[in-house]
């Protein structure tokens, strides 16, 4: 079941988006009705709000006056964070009861959380995707004061009751643009459903990679840090086996061309770990490729057994991944974090490297896939890289540095 997060600053366009999901066939499970549910009258959830902020909350029936409510908390973050401590639990039992449905009634199922505090809340590592619905924030004010009467002040104090959109946008998997007309804004989702939702959820429930295909197409991205801290925190949350998760290969090295197809090394302690977590990482969207995987050896330590480790494959067909499992201080690990240190630290190291990847890249151009690009370039690792590798990391006493995913 594939789980989407969805979330955008107060007008910018989220609730349009929700509504075109479920008409798509998502499940929505929206927590803004569900935090109205567990305050109902006669809830415990009604009455401890009741308790922290008075009977001025409550209209004459006994139900909660949330403008009045609304009046307080948004101007006193104190009262923000206490109203949040009462409602939040409540609210993701009953999102975790209404997505158990959801997975009961069918395993390929779309399930999208409508969250307007996906962020703030700290939940931006909990699903598949996270989309983010933005717009500039002047016309956001202009929607609030003009839509929802409310006055420039009101609008602004709501505004910044929540992250800033910078913080925001960088949770997200996919921002999408909503400074322009609803139907652009659904043009956008529809796209995003059929080509990259849909085939998504289906290889989640076939646990399948996502297929690639054609040559080597070198480029660079500066987002690409952002991008793997993001799916090293939500690997990193999955087992208390995951001892770290690193950005490594060509994409962590600034400024270095490379595919567009993140590396990622997920340490454990064992091999026995990698195969006790492989049903794991094929529901976080990463299974597993069948079959023994080595990694070459170099002339130091000649012993393919050594080398051994678990490859994992991104099942999302809209970011490539290559999911690296390595046992903690096994020649493959080390190599793989200090062929990066190497290159960051070395520039002309960096630019042979990328001579070789464009000579390579240049022979499988017109490949049917980049198996043969990555072959063409062993040759260079192995008599060029590798003693160079070795002898650095002599010379600077290179260790390990703690895991920095970006």
């Amino acid at each position: 079941m594939l789980r989407v997060g969805l979330t955008g600053g107060i007008a910018a366009g989220k609730s349009l988006a929700a509504s075109t999901l479920r008409e798509l066939g998502a499940v929505l499970i929206d927590a803004d009705q569900l935090a109205r549910a567990v305050v109902e009258p006669g809830t415990e959830g009604l009455r401890e709000v009741v308790a922290a902020f008075g009977q001025g909350v409550l209209r004459q029936d006994g139900s909660l006056d949330r403008p009045a409510l609304g009046a307080v908390i948004f101007a006193d973050p104190a009262g923000r964070a206490t109203l949040n401590a009462i409602i939040h639990p409540r609210v993701r039992q009953e999102a975790a009861r209404a997505e158990a449905d959801a997975r009961a009634r069918s395993s390929g199922a779309v399930v999208v959380h409508d969250i307007p505090l996906l962020v703030e809340t700290g939940q931006e590592d909990s699903f598949h995707l996270v989309l983010v619905v933005d717009a500039p924030q002047e016309m956001r004010l202009r929607r609030m004061v003009e839509q929802r009467g409310m006055t420039e002040q009101e609008a602004r104090k709501r505004m910044e009751a929540q992250a800033d959109p910078d913080t925001r946008n960088a949770a997200a998997d996919v921002v999408l643009d909503n400074s322009g007309s609803p139907a652009a804004l659904i043009s956008a989702i529809e796209d995003l459903w059929e080509q990259r939702i849909v085939p998504f959820a289906r290889n989640l429930a076939e646990q399948e990679r996502a297929q690639r295909r054609g040559g080597p197409v070198l480029l660079h991205d500066d987002d690409w840090p952002r991008q793997a801290a993001l799916l090293a925190r939500r690997l990193k949350r999955l087992d208390p086996r995951v001892l770290r998760v690193d950005h490594i290969g060509s994409t962590a090295v600034p400024g270095l061309p490379a595919k567009d197809v993140i590396d990622l090394q997920l340490t454990v302690a064992s091999l026995e770990d990698a195969d006790a977590l492989s049903s794991s990482l094929a529901e976080a969207g990463f299974p597993r490729l069948p079959g023994v995987w080595r990694d070459t050896p170099t002339a130091d330590l000649p012993h393919p057994e050594l080398w051994q480790k678990r490859l994992h494959c991104n099942a999302d067909p809209g970011r490539a991944v290559n999911l690296h499992v390595r046992v903690e201080g096994s020649p493959g690990w080390q190599y793989a974090l200090a062929f990066r240190d190497w290159l960051r630290a070395n520039p002309d190291m960096a630019a042979a490297y990328a001579a070789e990847k464009d000579r390579c890249a240049g022979i499988h151009r017109n490949d049917a896939s980049t198996s043969g690009y990555a072959a063409c370039k062993e040759e260079w690792f192995s008599t060029f890289a590798a003693p160079r590798v070795t002898a650095w990391k002599y010379d600077v006493g290179w260790s390990p540095s703690p895991p920095v995913a970006g």
